[in-house]
């Protein structure tokens, strides 16, 4: 590994919603930034961000008459008064210190005073988003899922260690290195598993059918991270691709595979889904566009330093694809997926469908510190090649708030929050859209929250199908399967849920105390119940992938992005791109 000096800067631009992350708005965000104890504690993560804020608003705050009298504070001062607090805690606080943490909290508390993107990264989280970037890190190669009581094993990464040393679907977390791991949540058994290649990590699980818990020693290894997840025909000649897992180093290659590979199966129109993608890397989503507009267009304008110099960054020009075209977006889309997202609504290249992006514009560049820690820092802002600004407001100050933000918030009175008033840019086409407020869709789909019945259906399809594949659900033995085959794509015919079938699943349910559902719950979801029946069954034998194909099928956003595919033929010939067809 290169050491890098504190003045060597790494000048990628990051395009992502926390300038690193890939996780769902709050939750996952305050997960993957915050240790999990400090979790826990968020009003106390809060007062340490006030108490840094008092330290630089406060301390110097009380000499900032004077300062100001003579030209002003000086960086002297701040290094100063920072040594003389670090000091004062050393020497009086109370407890025990740990230095390295509070470190990080002043750093972060600091750069949170500047944007809710700039953020400090510790030795551990600069090597996870230097692999992230990469399209690869190391360690045993499973997805694991969360469950009521526990950490499971959903699927195996195929040519992986998990693979080799014979993890399976179902697999409980029990213990990682010794440490008992019944408790932890999908982050913690996920940073504890992962560590430097060729070393080993011991953990053991509890199997259906095995008494005592099963042993592993597996060397870690390399794991493949791709952006493009999925990908597979929908009917009537439309493909659909999940690009949801990121912009990284390959994901423009990943696309123009799928593509091809889609094509050759009779693709005449496309699906890009980028639901939940929080971003990457700038030159990716550039590059991303450009497969849909042609060479020369602007793709991104990216406005640097404070005096707002502007960079237009155009479509790199080569094959363009003409074909009709939905992108579907929602607010865990983020930077580069807005990006990329706001030009094709831009140019009226496509239909964009779902609910509105996050709404991240601002740019960040990794600058890497001594003693392999690191920071993003902002140093741009994105703009559609229109003109509009992709960053909402965060004038309030609360991370908190920034975060866990809805398109149809409420206020305190349960009036709705209305939307930042924007500033308005015309299309080519004369269509007025506005700044400010991330990336709204043509047409909009709030996906449909989940009742309460429906988690719980989804928690018991789980535990059932896991008791099914052990070949543990009498009369049904002929389901037992110890290895999943890797196949990606199911067929129509593939995992029918005979009625037979359901009234064991209905059974095991009523008999599980765990899942508190009646049968009247159960005729109210059984549609429900047989898909999410289907869809782990699709993942037990065949892959994650197979199982995401299964949901896909039945999501409502998806069959609404099929629905607005003839407007996306309209456009095509309308939006002046391609000259006269």
């Amino acid at each position: 590994m290169l050491r890098v000096s504190s003045r060597q800067v790494n000048r990628r631009f990051l395009a992502t919603k926390s300038g690193h992350r890939s996780y769902v708005i709050i939750e996952s965000y305050l997960r993957s930034r915050l240790k999990p104890r400090m979790l826990k504690n968020f009003p106390i993560i809060a007062i340490v961000v006030i108490v840094v804020g008092a330290v630089v608003g406060g301390v110097f705050g009380h000499r900032s008459d004077a300062a100001a009298e003579q030209g002003g504070v000086t960086n002297e001062m701040i290094t100063k008064q920072l040594r003389e607090a670090d000091k004062v805690i050393i020497d009086n606080y109370a407890g025990k210190i740990a230095l390295e943490d509070l470190t990080e909290g002043s750093i972060q508390g600091m750069l949170w005073t500047l944007d809710p993107h700039s953020s400090f990264f510790n030795r551990r989280e600069l090597k996870k988003l230097d692999e992230e970037q990469s399209s690869q890190f190391y360690g045993i190669g499973v997805s694991i899922f969360q469950h009521r009581d526990g950490v499971y094993v959903q699927s195996v990464v195929p040519g992986t260690p998990a693979e080799k040393a014979g993890l399976r679907y179902g697999d409980k977390f029990m213990t990682v290195e010794g440490k008992d791991a019944t408790e932890w949540t999908a982050s913690e058994v996920s940073k504890n598993v992962r560590g430097e290649r060729g070393t080993p990590v011991k953990l053991t699980v509890e199997r259906v059918g095995v008494k005592d818990p099963v042993a592993f020693e597996i060397i870690r290894g390399g794991v493949p991270l791709p952006s493009i997840r999925n990908y597979f025909m929908l009917p009537n000649g439309t493909g659909y691709i999940a690009l949801t897992g990121g912009f990284q180093q390959t994901t423009a290659d990943e696309l123009t595979e799928a593509i091809n590979d889609l094509k050759k199966q009779g693709m005449k129109n496309l699906i890009l889904d980028l639901r939940n993608n929080p971003g990457g890397i700038l030159e990716q989503a550039v590059e991303v566009a450009s497969k849909f507009i042609p060479g020369g267009q602007t793709i991104v304008s990216v406005k640097t330093g404070r005096l707002g110099q502007k960079r237009d960054l155009p479509a790199i020009g080569g094959d363009v694809e003409t074909m009709p075209l939905v992108v579907m977006i929602n607010g865990g889309s983020a930077s580069a997926s807005e990006i990329v997202a706001g030009a094709i609504q831009d140019y009226d290249r496509g239909v964009i469908v779902g609910s509105d992006s996050f709404g991240k514009g601002l740019v960040q560049r990794i600058f890497r510190l001594p003693y392999g820690t690191g920071l993003t820092l902002t140093t741009a802002r994105y703009y559609t090649p229109f003109g509009r600004s992709l960053q909402r407001d965060y004038s309030s100050g609360s991370i908190y708030d920034y975060y866990t933000h809805l398109a149809d918030a409420e206020d305190s009175e349960g009036h709705a929050v209305p939307k930042p008033e924007g500033v308005p840019v015309k299309t080519a086409n004369g269509r007025i859209l506005y700044g400010g407020r991330g990336i709204e869709p043509d047409v909009r789909v709030d996906p449909i929250a989940d009742p309460q019945k429906k988690a719980k259906v989804n928690e018991e399809a789980f535990f059932f199908v896991r008791q099914l594949v052990a070949g543990k659900i009498p009369g049904f033995e002929t389901y037992k399967n110890d290895k999943q085959s890797f196949v990606n794509v199911v067929r129509p015919g593939d995992f029918a849920v005979s009625d037979k079938l359901f009234d064991a699943f209905v059974k095991f349910s009523l008999a599980d105390k765990e899942s508190h559902l009646s049968t009247a719950a159960m005729d109210e979801v059984a549609a429900y119940a047989r898909s999410r029946i289907r869809e782990e069954l699709a993942t037990a034998n065949y892959s994650s992938e197979a199982g995401f194909q299964v949901l896909m099928e039945n999501d409502p956003q998806v069959a609404k992005a099929i629905e607005s595919m003839p407007e996306a033929s309209k456009l095509v010939d309308t939006a002046g791109l391609f000259g006269q067809r």
